[in-house]
């Protein structure tokens, strides 16, 4: 009798152990680990491409922006990352006809990209995280490549994927859904997030936050003696919590100067409305746009991949990376406490 008790102490311990162990396993308290996987040379590397002459100024619809998607699309690929549940393909098509409709420029069809991360514990709320891809194409046969606006977007969403995959690899995926969403159109009117928002995979309601990165390789001249900062606009436009939330994890990882010049309601230049982010917020979406500010190559020629400073770059992609992870892990999402 009392070998058999033994025994069954042994395997109670055993089982607790383990179970301790599965628990333990599934804490997604501390993104330190994968924060550090957000790769300046990867970013450097996709961006050279993303911004090279080849992909023709990533001019809405043209044949460079779709090459530009095809490169993005692979990237997500090497990674295992698929495309979203309930989609066919890596792509939400959208026709000429929604491109030209509010002011007619003559737009061929375009495709906003997307991959997919389920979450384990929640996978029906969607974290979405943005940047549109697309630039001004070709102007008097000089081909403008957008480096920072927006390839440095574009690529950080692709890096904060790529860490996001390596995490649920290892036993530590999102607890909710992960929407990396690419869109077109935005330097005509911000069509794509436009589209996405009125014709949406996942359904409003269940989309908790968008992140919106949109020029986050460069520097202002408000800022000529450091790169060391972002501007931070939108995130307490709905959200006290995103808010707080944004700042708690800057100071937990990153420790940027976080300026929010811009997320003045009287800010002159408007950037609030003038990004993606905008369709999500206006359809009551938690969210927040980082931004690096105008610098004198914008939407000129300059803009170039080798005026990228990479170590900003890298920063302000694991600034963004934290708030992800504390956004698709945290018990409640964001409430929304303003209108």
């Amino acid at each position: 009798m009392k070998k058999i008790i033994l025994l069954l102490l042994i395997g109670t311990t055993a089982f607790s152990c383990k179970n301790a162990q599965s628990v333990a396993s599934k804490d997604n308290s501390d993104p330190s680990k994968y924060i550090k996987a957000i790769s300046e040379k990867s970013l450097k590397t996709m961006l050279y491409v993303i911004a090279s002459d080849e992909m023709e100024g990533r001019e809405t619809g043209s044949k460079g922006q779709k090459k530009a998607g095809l490169y993005m699309i692979e990237q997500y690929k090497k990674s295992g990352i698929s495309f979203p549940k309930g989609a066919t393909d890596y792509y939400q098509h959208i026709p000429a006809a929604f491109l030209n409709a509010r002011r007619n420029e003559n737009l061929p069809d375009s495709e906003n990209i997307w991959a997919y991360i389920e979450g384990s514990e929640k996978p029906d709320e969607v974290l979405v995280i943005s940047a549109h891809y697309d630039h001004v194409g070709i102007k008097n046969g000089e081909i403008y490549n957008g480096a920072d606006d927006d390839g440095s977007g574009t690529v950080a969403v692709i890096e904060m994927a790529k860490a996001f995959a390596k995490a649920k690899k290892q036993g530590h995926g999102p607890k909710r859904s992960i929407l990396f969403l690419h869109v077109t159109g935005e330097e005509h009117g911000l069509h794509g997030s436009r589209y996405y928002s009125e014709n949406p995979l996942f359904p409003i309601a269940n989309t908790i936050a968008d992140i919106n990165i949109d020029m986050i390789g460069r520097r202002d001249v408000e800022h000529a003696q450091t790169n060391n900062y972002v501007y931070v606009i939108g995130a307490d436009r709905l959200s006290s919590d995103l808010h707080n939330i944004v700042v708690a994890q800057n100071e937990k990882y990153t420790k940027i100067d976080l300026d929010f010049k811009f997320n003045d309601p009287k800010d002159p230049n408007h950037f609030y409305e003038r990004s993606d982010h905008y369709n999500f917020a206006k359809h009551g979406i938690p969210s927040v746009f980082f931004f690096n500010g105008v610098h004198e190559d914008y939407h000129q020629k300059g803009d170039e991949p080798e005026k990228i400073e990479y170590d900003a770059l890298t920063k302000r992609t694991k600034l963004a990376f934290s708030i992800a992870w504390d956004l698709a892990n945290r018990e409640n999402r964001p409430v929304v406490d303003k209108k």
